[in-house]
């Protein structure tokens, strides 16, 4: 391998950058271990590392591009870098991706796991190495978690989605749904314990299809990993509303470790769209979910993934969607401006789609005016929440003096450094919003640092 390495490293070096998901991080969190336990010392992109290591998402056309500035950006820091890409869009336009100057190999999902297999030298060739399986010959599970943070894992229990949602690729680039063993997964949990975390979210595709291809169930799953005590807590990464019962809502109402917190994707608040989307469920089912969580649990977070700019989202859609959440008591958004994306339903039958392509510049406004709504809605959430006090996982990142951690329903709140215990759990009160928006917890009320 020939590079610029640090002076401060004899042993050979290795970067990563992610993009997208949870799932993501995850993945790249046990192939950075693996590189880890063969002498490889993990540096930073910019510090011009021996080998590059590139995991990709391709959602939206954004992602795609954000993939090749990030190969870039890895080959400006070391022309010698070594660089590996893998992931969503490698499994999805490995062509297009070895034609990127300075790639040197291209793995497709099943091989994102066997990189030692696969390369047997970090040596670059005339040509770019690409190897990439067929996506429907991928079955097997890939175990998978990140410890990025000090204090949270990301903890993959699913992969694949078996759903067929006219905008999405994302069956196409990880396969059909498939889980890891409910042994297996709590034995995980338990070595991340051991490893000093505090708090695991569960991440995968399409999360509510866990155990569908194994006999077991999801909320079996949540059941046993609320008897391993030596984590205070979990998230549920995302649920679909259809997959998501009154029985796991009731399960995490009663829960001392499952956070009152849910991610509940909604694409549209308009029956007409969401049926071209092909999504499982209409408006009524996502108002039910909404309803039955704030009846249980009154304090939750509950977050939405919202797409705009659908083919078939006209004006007045659009509209119907801003209504209704405005009128639902979700408290934040993320949102996803709609992207064509080949080989989805949505391009290959655009005309079936029911209206008419909509501009990129209405997409944008209708971006921002979804964005907006979702402050209004974090910032009521917030509000009512001053003055109570909430139980918050401190973590190591400290900006202005200030460390930074969230409450047990996702209310992220900052403290004076010098007075919180980065990884502490302790009891606070919410006491006010700074000029920066940031919530601050007072340290003079604590009442327990566990």
């Amino acid at each position: 391998m020939h590079s610029k390495r640090p002076a401060t490293h004899s042993r050979p070096t290795v970067a990563f950058y992610t993009l997208g998901c949870k799932l993501n991080f995850a993945e790249t969190g046990t192939i950075a271990r693996e590189f880890r336990s063969r002498d490889f010392d993990v540096v930073a992109l910019d510090e011009g590392a021996d080998v590059a290591v590139i995991n990709t998402c391709s959602v939206t056309d954004e992602a795609d591009k954000k993939c090749r500035k990030v190969i870039r950006r890895a080959i400006r820091a070391n022309p010698s870098t070594f660089v590996i890409v893998t992931g969503c869009y490698a499994q999805l336009k490995p062509k297009e991706i070895a034609g990127i100057s300075g790639v040197d190999v291209v793995l497709g999902s099943s091989e994102k796991f066997q990189i030692f297999d696969v390369v047997r030298s970090f040596k670059r060739r005339d040509q770019t190495q690409v190897s990439v399986s067929c996506i429907d010959d991928v079955v097997a599970f890939g175990p998978a978690y990140s410890a990025g943070e000090r204090t949270r894992a990301f903890l993959k229990v699913q992969d694949g989605c078996d759903y067929s949602c006219s905008f999405c690729t994302i069956p196409l680039a990880r396969g059909q749904s498939r889980s890891q063993s409910i042994e297996d997964t709590v034995r995980q949990a338990e070595h991340i314990a051991s490893s000093g975390f505090r708090e695991i979210v569960l991440s995968g595709v399409n999360i509510g299809l866990f155990g569908n291809d194994t006999g077991e169930e999801l909320l079996e799953l949540l059941q046993r990993l609320d008897n391993v005590e030596a984590i205070d807590r979990y998230r549920i990464s995302s649920i679909e509303p259809n997959l998501l019962t009154d029985e796991i809502i009731e399960f995490v109402a009663g829960s001392k470790r499952f956070m009152p917190h849910f991610h509940i994707p909604l694409q549209s608040g308009d029956d007409a769209v969401l049926a071209r989307m092909r999504r499982r469920y209409r408006r009524t089912v996502y108002e039910d979910r909404v309803a039955l969580i704030r009846k249980h649990i009154p304090d939750a977070a509950i977050g939405a993934d919202v797409i705009v700019g659908f083919p078939a989202e006209t004006l007045q859609r659009f509209e119907n969607t801003v209504q209704f959440i405005r009128s639902l008591p979700v408290t934040y958004l993320h949102v996803f401006t709609y992207s064509e994306r080949a080989n989805t339903a949505a391009v290959n039958h655009s005309g079936d789609m029911g209206g008419p392509t909509v501009p990129m510049r209405e997409r944008r406004r209708r971006n921002r005016v979804l964005r907006t709504l979702s402050e209004e809605k974090k910032v009521s959430f917030v509000r009512s929440h001053l003055g109570t006090r909430r139980r918050v996982l401190w973590e190591g990142k400290v900006e202005d003096g200030l460390a930074g951690g969230f409450t047990d329903n996702y209310i992220r709140v900052v403290a004076a450094a010098e007075a919180v215990v980065e990884g502490a759990i302790a009891e606070v009160e919410l006491s006010g919003i700074d000029a920066r928006g940031r919530v601050n917890a007072a340290p003079p009320v604590f009442l327990s640092i566990l």
